[in-house]
């Protein structure tokens, strides 16, 4: 027997201490007087969800409340809910990167030797999808600790050759997020986890990378990064003694590790939906969030990268940030904490220009 409103009360009677309630025409209103309560909301919360029923934390007056509601599902894309299509996904970025791979080592051995086109296109494809793949799953098992339920990893196919073979990937919630402290730990998995990978894969990069005479170039897309080089990139190359005064070459392998600093640090930012906007919103009100959405694109904007500033600034104003149904427990310290950590990594992965493009300078 499918559980019903008079469930729902018992339920919320056991949870905690229930010193009001009252029955509105769309919703049962308890008032609580625990004053423990972020772990017992977290398990009538996913008992009730469970149940087809979405309750919220919140406080009014110096009061605490308990909502409860029937959840309505909305109908997603029937073509996304197929598992067939991350595996396609997966199967077309695979190609495309392959694609990139080969004719970067191939222009690449035209002026130093790197090896074979194919292995290298190999390694390049497993360095990038490496990043992205870690990336994706560090958000997955940040989910799967906090009892939250995912959907397998999209991957986005790109622009080989002309341009970058994927524009990364994303995952699909499919579970409601409690309390902020999990909305953070979901978030902050991922960028972490795909950064590691990154930094292995740029000092792996960096230690085969050949140094050739500047006489010997004629194509700039095969010598330093021009649309900006990360800091721990630049590390990365000191570590091997090379640097200032040398010409690298940006072989396929160093071009995965830019690509994966540049995403890593789109992800950081505290803007809309992504990554460091879900871990921003623990820590703002949405007016704030606001506001650091719009710092951010204009980071992106001195940083000359336009369309991605403008594609954030166009998808805020659809939907301006996530939410939790815990309104009232405040975000631990040590997360507080390590958001400053991830502000840091978010500098250091910048792709910093060797001349920033401020008007009137």
């Amino acid at each position: 027997m499918e559980p019903d409103q008079d469930d729902v009360v018992s339920a919320v009677h056991a949870a905690f201490d229930v010193s009001g309630f009252e029955r509105a025409e769309f919703s049962l209103e308890f008032r609580i007087e625990d004053a423990e309560f972020k772990e017992k909301f977290v398990a009538l919360a996913r008992r009730l969800e469970a149940w087809g029923y979405v309750c919220r934390l919140e406080e009014s007056g110096g009061a605490r409340y308990v909502i409860v509601q029937k959840f309505v599902r909305e109908e997603g894309r029937a073509w996304l809910s197929s598992p067939w299509i991350p595996r396609l996904l997966f199967a077309a970025v695979i190609s495309l990167v392959m694609i990139d791979g080969y004719y970067r080592a191939a222009g690449t051995n035209r002026v130093v030797d790197i090896g074979d086109p194919l292995s290298v296109a190999a390694v390049y494809t497993a360095s990038l999808l490496g990043i992205l793949g870690v990336h994706e799953l560090g958000h997955i098992m940040a989910a799967r600790f906090h009892g939250l339920r995912t959907s397998w990893p999209y991957f986005i196919p790109g622009i080989p050759v002309l341009g970058i073979p994927t524009f990364g990937a994303f995952i699909q919630s499919r579970g409601l997020t409690i309390n902020r402290e999990i909305l953070f730990d979901v978030a902050i998995a991922g960028p972490v986890a795909g950064l590691a990978v990154a930094v292995a894969v740029s000092i792996y990069g960096a230690y085969g990378a050949p140094t050739v005479d500047s006489s010997m170039l004629d194509d700039e897309a095969l010598t330093r990064w021009g649309q900006g080089e990360p800091l721990l990139m630049t590390a990365s190359l000191a570590l091997f003694g090379k640097g200032d005064g040398d010409v690298v070459v940006l072989t396929p392998v160093m071009f995965a590790a830019w690509i994966g600093f540049l995403i890593t640090f789109l992800n950081m930012l505290p803007a809309w939906q992504l990554d460091g906007g879900h871990m921003a919103r623990t820590l703002l009100r949405p007016s704030l969030h606001r506001y650091s959405t719009y710092g951010s694109v204009a980071v992106l904007v001195l940083l000359d990268y336009w369309l991605m500033a403008v594609l954030i600034l166009v998808m805020s104003m659809r939907n301006p940030s996530a939410s939790t149904l815990d309104n009232v427990s405040p975000l631990p310290r040590n997360r507080k904490a390590a958001y400053a950590g991830i502000v840091a990594l978010a500098v250091l992965c910048a792709p910093i220009p060797a001349e920033l493009p401020i008007p009137g300078i």
